[in-house]
């Protein structure tokens, strides 16, 4: 197996990212603008608000760069990055109903400014605009590719708030939520794009496959932001810990430190989880003997192992500005700060 376990001698911004699709970013951001307009002022008001506070844009970068690997970027690598964001901004504003979250990215929620049912029917239109575009363009292949990624990710869904309850399962299940619900779209950008490149079916399943194990990374590495780095009270970001404990999510570094202590521990800790998650001095308890038994170091070296297992199937295509971009966004994956 090769070993990627060193980083790029200097890591490159998003702007040396995007270098070799530039201008088809540029093109992106106008059609997807595009995409979103309605005829219904209320919709039209709420997509504007959407555009301006955007995102890095990684999953477009993803799609877009996985063909431009195969060739020029045409018209169908356009719909396809268009209907993954399309898809991914659906998922996010009714992840925030369901969260009941007020916040995201720094700004109001659609549900905090426009109430929940507005919220969800903005949702439901973003997802029904990205699939007639895939339609009104005969892209049918896409449209396989992104159902499966839907399907997998409500599968996550539901498997993780039906396993949250007992606070029982161990790293395969995790492994399992995980490539449903957040791998399985970055999966599905790489194997768009590739397809929509003109990639040949081998070609677009390790083009899958490189992102889905990409995208189990990021996720860990959501999971890692939870714990301290520099000691008992900071975590990488500079926000309070413990967040996902709060939310009862069972997260990488917990799963591995409740199969490391002893019985006794174990059981607080779980109680703590279950019914003290707002007591900070409970939580924080909890941050902390996770980070003593080795959780956190755990779950850095599974998302660096993965990180390393993306890279050694990337390498199986030929060297282009497209390939070294994609392992730039790897690497940023892994190494991002929030």
């Amino acid at each position: 197996m090769r070993i990627f376990a060193l980083r790029p001698r200097s890591m490159p911004s998003l702007e040396e990212i995007q270098r070799p699709i530039a201008e088809e970013m540029r093109v992106f951001e106008g059609r997807f603008r595009e995409a979103m307009r309605s005829r219904v002022a209320l919709l039209d008001r709420v997509m504007h608000y959407i555009v301006r506070r955007k995102g890095k844009q990684m999953r477009p970068m993803f799609t877009l760069l996985s063909a431009r690997q195969f060739g020029p970027v045409n018209d169908n690598g356009f719909v396809a990055a268009s209907l993954i964001e399309l898809l991914h901004t659906a998922t996010l504003v009714h992840d925030d109903v369901v969260d009941t979250s007020p916040l995201r990215r720094g700004f109001f929620s659609i549900n905090a400014l426009w109430k929940n049912k507005i919220a969800v029917l903005v949702g439901d239109y973003l997802l029904s605009r990205g699939l007639l575009l895939a339609v009104e363009h005969r892209q049918f292949e896409l449209l396989g590719i992104v159902s499966r990624a839907v399907r997998e990710m409500s599968e996550g869904e539901l498997l993780q708030l039906e396993k949250a309850r007992s606070l029982n399962f161990d790293e395969a299940v995790y492994f399992d939520i995980i490539r449903q619900k957040t791998a399985s779209l970055i999966a599905a950008c790489c194997a768009s794009g590739a397809a929509a490149g003109g990639a040949s079916p081998d070609e677009v399943e390790r083009m899958r496959r490189f992102g889905e194990l990409a995208g189990i990374a990021f996720q860990i590495k959501d999971d890692l932001f939870d714990y301290p780095v520099n000691g008992p009270d900071s975590s990488p970001t500079g926000k309070p810990t413990g967040l996902d404990i709060k939310e009862r999510k069972l997260t990488l570094p917990l799963i591995h430190a409740l199969r490391q202590v002893p019985s006794g521990d174990r059981r607080w800790m779980v109680r703590a989880v279950k019914a003290r998650q707002q007591d900070r001095a409970a939580v924080d308890r909890v941050v902390r003997r996770v980070v003593e038994v080795g959780g956190v170091a755990h779950a850095q070296r599974r998302m660096l192992e993965l990180r390393d297992q993306a890279l050694e199937v990337l390498h199986t295509f030929a060297d282009t500005p497209a390939r070294r971009s994609l392992e730039g966004l790897v690497h940023l994956t892994v190494d991002r700060e929030k």
